[in-house]
């Protein structure tokens, strides 16, 4: 019996804490939004080092040479087929590195004032491999460019560097990427980005990955006839997540600068975003960075994009200036809910928010048109509800500003 009961008490404590633990969590969600976190990027993501004796790949214009049983070259196609460093330098004239490795093979491609031309498929493209960093050598400046995609297997290549299992690039080196016909940078797992420069034209999206996204750090020069930085899983809502956690940014697109299907969440960096929209996901949290978005559409944008969240802005902290153009455009537009909690955030423009959920303000700076408001206003197609001066028509503000407001609903229609 005394056996018993100690099992008793013991599972009793045991339930106790697990529920004070999520509720301490499920409590901090609530508050900032936080999903993803530096715990993304693994030491090796981070310093780029490698151990053992490299494999050294010398490109010769039409072809390769390499003192590796590994290293496979028919003509201008090279092959690695097995884990290990490989150091590349040289040029390679309408050809392609192919990773084509076991499938628990970790690889690594060093690019040391590496030149490679694709006519018509990817310049660098991971077939197999549990996972493929491309590391840049400190102080080189590395080219690849694609003018189209032939297809030589059932993957679907359309980016200059397309991998279809996890890619990391980091360094202290430069990237430049040219993709007239397709993308820059295409993950069909996880794309995450520790170090280097990256100048990126790219007819279709600069940057592209299917589960996530994860930015440590890093300076992207970016034109893009769509997306920037773009993270999109249609198989799964859970994933398809973009996370800067610093870098410079700055960002030219067609469409959105920074698009995530699910969770976009920016702890830290410098972003200057000139899009049709700049920012777009479904939960977008902002814990701090200084952020410029200059759009013809709405700043941000707060969409279904995924069944896994209610769409929610957050604001944490950090700087966010949005300036967006005439016409039925908002800086900060959410299907769902806004929560500013702190920072700064400064708005040119016709509407400043558009929400149709709930308004949590409980800190931080909001200016709009030059002047500093004490409460979220809301408003809808651009023209009506009280954004001047901060109010809403009808009194939908709540007294003192700063608190919960559902939606600038009254008598059940929105203002």
């Amino acid at each position: 019996m005394k056996n018993n009961m100690t099992k008793i008490i013991t599972t009793a404590l045991a339930v106790m804490l697990m529920a004070l633990s999520w509720g301490i969590r499920t409590t901090a969600y609530a508050e900032t939004g936080s999903e993803l976190s530096a715990s993304m990027f693994s030491e090796r993501d981070l310093t780029g080092a490698y151990d053992g004796e490299p494999v050294t790949i010398s490109l010769t214009g039409t072809g390769a040479q390499a003192d590796s049983d590994l290293v496979q070259v028919s003509g201008s196609t090279v092959t690695v087929t097995g884990a290990g460093t490989y150091i590349l330098s040289g040029t390679l004239d309408n050809g392609s590195i192919i990773v084509d490795a076991a499938r628990e093979d970790k690889v690594q491609l060093v690019l040391n004032d590496v030149s490679i031309r694709s006519d018509g498929f990817a310049a660098i493209y991971v077939r197999q491999a549990d996972k493929v960093f491309v590391t840049l050598a400190n102080g080189t400046v590395n080219t690849l460019s694609s003018g189209g995609f032939t297809q030589i297997d059932d993957s679907k290549v359309d980016g200059v560097i397309y991998a279809k299992d996890d890619l990391t690039l980091n360094g202290g080196g430069t990237l430049q990427i040219t993709s007239p016909a397709g993308h820059g940078i295409v993950g069909k797992d996880e794309v995450t980005i520790t170090g280097g420069s990256y100048a990126i034209q790219a007819a279709k999206h600069a940057i592209a990955a299917k589960d996530s996204l994860a930015v440590a750090d890093g300076s992207f020069t970016l034109r893009a006839g769509k997306d920037g930085l773009h993270a999109e899983n249609d198989d799964d809502d859970t994933l398809g997540n973009l996370y800067i956690a610093g870098g410079s940014f700055d960002i030219q697109a067609n469409d959105d600068a920074v698009h995530a299907n699910t969770v976009l969440q920016i702890d830290n960096g410098s972003l200057a975003l000139t899009a049709s929209e700049g920012m777009e996901g479904t939960r977008i949290v902002i814990n701090g960075g200084s952020i410029s978005i200059t759009a013809a559409d709405d700043g941000v944008n707060a969409a279904h994009k995924s069944s896994a969240y209610t769409p929610t802005f957050t604001m944490n902290g950090g700087e966010l200036t949005v300036t967006v153009g005439q016409g039925d455009t908002d800086a900060i537009d959410s299907n769902g809910n806004l929560v500013i909690n702190g920072g700064t955030i400064n708005v040119t423009g016709n509407s400043a928010f558009d929400y149709d959920g709930s308004a949590t303000y409980t800190g931080g700076t909001i200016i709009i048109n030059g002047q500093q408001v004490d409460s979220i206003p809301n408003q809808m197609m651009g023209g009506r509800g009280g954004m001047m001066g901060g109010g809403m028509a009808g009194g939908g503000m709540m007294n003192g500003g700063k608190g919960t407001m559902s939606g600038g609903m009254m008598g059940g229609r929105r203002w």
